[in-house]
């Protein structure tokens, strides 16, 4: 089983502030404004859509019991819906003929409705996955929501760091 420090010893010297990171939020769960299920869900849904087996293996063995498989599933949905979703939503975004955004996406979503988890959670996790995938109509939609279920800023800051470090330690780890 791969534990964070484990983890951290594969991203060498250039990776020294991302791993000061790692440690900084798995070490500061409790005032990261996040609940339990909202943080380790938000770092399942980020490692599940960053695919890489030892961050996945880091991050469960991290969870361990501390959620219900609830929230696991919940992270895979968001991970999942967000890999159709963002791709989708960005090309929208970024196409300059806006002929499709007048056009029915006729994607199926319907596990959004009830996914399992509380609605702020899973917008959570839609949002650092979000973020990872660079889909600003996604971001400006699950930032909304989650102000409207009163998800404090600080929350929202940290799911999006938790994408960030996430990301920059599967960068570091692959240079190494």
């Amino acid at each position: 089983m791969m534990a964070i420090a484990d983890y951290k010893q594969l991203l060498g010297d250039h990776g020294k502030d991302t791993k000061l990171n790692l440690s900084s939020l798995f070490n500061s769960v409790d005032t990261s404004g996040l609940t339990t299920d909202q943080f380790y869900g938000t770092a399942l849904s980020l490692a599940y859509s960053l695919g890489d087996e030892e961050l996945i293996q880091m991050i469960e063995n991290e969870t361990g019991d501390k959620v219900e498989d609830n929230v696991k599933q919940a992270a895979k949905l968001a991970a999942t819906l967000m890999a159709m979703n963002n791709v989708y939503y960005r090309f929208l975004h970024l196409s300059s003929d806006k002929q499709f955004s007048k056009m029915p996406a006729g994607l199926r979503m319907n596990a959004m409705a009830n996914p399992g988890v509380d609605k702020a959670d899973f917008e959570l996790f839609s949002l650092a996955v979000s973020a990872l995938n660079g889909c600003g109509l996604c971001i400006d939609s699950h930032v909304k929501t989650l102000v409207q279920h009163d998800v404090t800023a600080q929350a929202i800051q940290t799911s999006i760091k938790l994408a960030a470090v996430l990301n920059a330690a599967l960068t570091a780890r692959k240079l190494s």
